[in-house]
């Protein structure tokens, strides 16, 4: 037990404040379009490209207004907003279409709308309704794809149905690309959190973020760090196009990180960047809400693969339960690099409580969230065997069809 001790101890001391120590040198280095800087026109020799924003959503019918309502009070001059009902069997196709007659422009930037502009609905919006789903395709991914193709922008900006946004988060945002030529520009959401359980669950997710991804790479052309949000994907309409379109990640549940994996593989520029509260969303509702949202997507990130499952459990376990059982069971000085692990972690939880809402002292229940994470893995795992598919907002997909779709 005293060699156990010091190996295991060295081992997670080791990784903890190796990841600490790469996140404070590299995340200073990531751009936050919030700053005054980033406050200007993003200005052409042609003019202001235009962007056309897709909004999937499927039994959406309580967030979709309000999201839809925040997109058309954007101050940005070229926009389209284009919004896909996808089989929905609630109102969500009812609310959309609701908005889009009621809600009437102001002008921007001083300028006159045409005559007869008002009679005529929001001229920014446009709603597509899907009544069947093809073969071989996902919901979202199909009516991402579908109004790809009937937009209109050089730019083209997939989000969700219940991200909320600032006026000026697009024109900062497309801004920052065009300084940067960047092709694909990832903006990160604030988390609206409201009960314990979201505060502790969001808490673990961003610190296992945080080990596992590393944003300050992802501008590098020489890693494989790449990143995606289904919050603000922002891609070239040419560079979406070059990489097969959506219809090449038709099948993908982790649609949004697998866009950000083929640009980054297809050799253009991605960018990642913060910006405060531009964007925000309320990701879940408690601490089980979060879990049931992990459930579809979990068993994903391995490949659908039981015995990758089993090992990423134990490793999580390994990672983030035995600095705090190991600081107890050992003694003298075996308890020193479990001390510099949880130390370490602590110093996570510290710099990402400057950039989002979850206090620090959420450290405390890390264990806790650790466990119900492992706990989601091995749902996702068994619910997806059990069912032989995963089953997503009443549709379900075959785990056959889902592997074969894998990029």
């Amino acid at each position: 037990m005293h060699y156990f001790h010091w190996i295991a101890g060295t081992i997670l001391a080791l990784a903890w404040f190796s990841r600490i120590v790469d996140a404070a040198i590299g995340m200073p280095s990531v751009t936050d379009v919030s700053h005054p800087e980033w406050d200007r026109n993003p200005v052409m020799p042609a003019g202001n490209p235009r962007v056309s924003i897709i909004v999937p959503a499927r039994n959406e019918e309580e967030t979709i207004a309000a999201s839809l309502a925040t997109l058309l009070a954007l101050d940005y001059d070229n926009y389209e907003v284009i919004a896909v009902n996808d089989r929905s069997t609630d109102r969500t196709g009812q609310v959309m279409e609701d908005v889009m007659k009621n809600s009437h422009p102001s002008p921007r930037s001083g300028q006159a709308f045409p005559q007869g502009t008002l009679e005529m609905g929001h001229p920014s919006l446009r709603v597509v309704h899907h009544r069947e789903l093809p073969v071989g395709w996902l919901g979202k991914t199909h009516a991402m794809w579908t109004a790809a193709n009937q937009a209109t922008g050089e730019w083209l900006l997939f989000t969700d149905a219940d991200v909320l946004f600032k006026a000026d988060s697009l024109r900062r945002a497309l801004a920052y690309a065009e300084a940067e030529k960047a092709d694909h520009v990832v903006l990160f959401p604030r988390m609206i959190m409201k009960r314990p359980g979201e505060f502790m669950m969001i808490a673990f997710f961003q610190t296992m973020f945080v080990f596992g991804h590393r944003p300050w790479k992802v501008a590098d052309p020489t890693t494989q760090d790449h990143m995606g949000v289904g919050a603000f994907n922002l891609i070239r309409r040419n560079v979406y196009e070059a990489v097969g379109t959506y219809e090449a990640l038709r099948m993908e549940v982790l649609d949004d990180m697998k866009l950000g994996k083929v640009v980054k593989q297809s050799g253009f520029r991605q960018r990642n960047v913060f910006g405060e509260d531009l964007i925000s969303i309320r990701w879940a509702q408690g601490a089980m809400g979060v879990v049931d949202n992990l459930t579809k997507n979990f068993f994903a990130v391995l490949q659908f693969q039981w015995w990758r499952t089993l090992v990423s459990a134990f490793g999580l376990a390994f990672l983030n339960l035995m600095p705090f059982l190991g600081v107890w069971l050992a003694h003298g000085w075996e308890r020193v690099p479990y001390a510099v692990a949880l130390l370490s972690m602590f110093l996570i939880y510290l710099g990402m409580s400057w950039r989002s809402p979850v206090p620090p002292y959420y450290f405390l229940l890390h264990p806790v969230s650790a466990g119900l994470f492992i706990y989601t893995l091995m749902r996702s795992m068994v619910h997806t065997l059990w069912n032989d598919g995963i089953v997503w907002r009443g549709t379900r997909y075959p785990l056959e069809e889902l592997r074969k779709g894998m990029v």
